[in-house]
């Protein structure tokens, strides 16, 4: 039984899942399992990955429901989500071990601080206020890879089936277990998104959705204005 399980979710990532799971290369040699849960993509990344995860599974389109989909499958007494566009620290299985070690006894989940790779200089700082963030609230985001003991997991019954916030719908079931562990090491994430948008117009924006969202609003609709078309039912 792997200790880690590396649970990835794509949809039409062709251009860069090659890179993507490469970089995972180097764990899958030392034990850690990767699996890929594929939504539905159109551009070849099935055949693309096949030969570089140990499993590859397809499932309804939506990131929480390919995540809990990957969980299902997944050996590894730890449950590791990550995005296909970032990149974790080369000892990442070390600093995962080590939190689901005895030294961090009684906290059953935890994330890494983030780096947003761009161009733009106010990257760094929206990194920093995302950690920073992160520390005082206990809520993690899916960029920070967020890893979780798989009892834990399935304790608070995974992600809940909704298109949008799952990472933040995700991290308030499981504070009813505990604090989260707080890593400084980086993972390293794309800044695209930011960039292309503007990066304080990105923050504006995802401020008022999570406002929105924490004041009951539904996330179908968030995630209509996010430009994210939902799964089907």
């Amino acid at each position: 039984m792997p200790e880690i399980s590396i649970i990835v979710p794509v949809l039409n990532e062709a251009a860069g899942i090659v890179t993507a799971l490469e970089a995972l290369a180097p764990l899958r040699a030392l034990g850690t399992e990767v699996i890929v849960v594929d939504g539905g993509s159109a551009d070849g990344t099935l055949e693309l990955a096949r030969p570089l995860a140990d499993q590859l599974v397809s499932a309804p389109r939506g990131r929480a429901r390919q995540m809990n989909a990957g969980a299902a499958i997944a050996q590894g007494r730890t449950l590791l989500f990550l995005h296909a566009d970032t990149r974790l620290p080369a000892n990442a299985d070390e600093l995962v071990a080590l939190a689901a070690g005895d030294v961090l006894a009684g906290r059953q989940w935890g994330r890494f601080d983030v780096r947003i790779e761009g161009r733009s200089l106010w990257l760094r700082v929206v990194a920093r206020m995302m950690n920073l963030r992160s520390r005082l609230t206990g809520i993690a985001t899916g960029d920070q890879a967020i890893f979780v003991a798989r009892a834990a997991f399935r304790a608070v019954g995974g992600f809940p089936d909704i298109p949008l916030m799952e990472d933040i719908a995700l991290s308030k079931a499981l504070l009813r277990l505990s604090r989260p562990v707080c890593l400084a090491a980086r993972v390293t994430t794309s800044g695209r998104r930011w960039e292309a948008h503007g990066v304080w117009h990105t923050i504006r924006f995802m401020w008022w959705l999570r406002l929105r969202y924490f004041f009951g609003a539904d996330p179908h609709h968030l995630a209509l204005e996010y430009g994210y078309v939902p799964h089907e039912s």
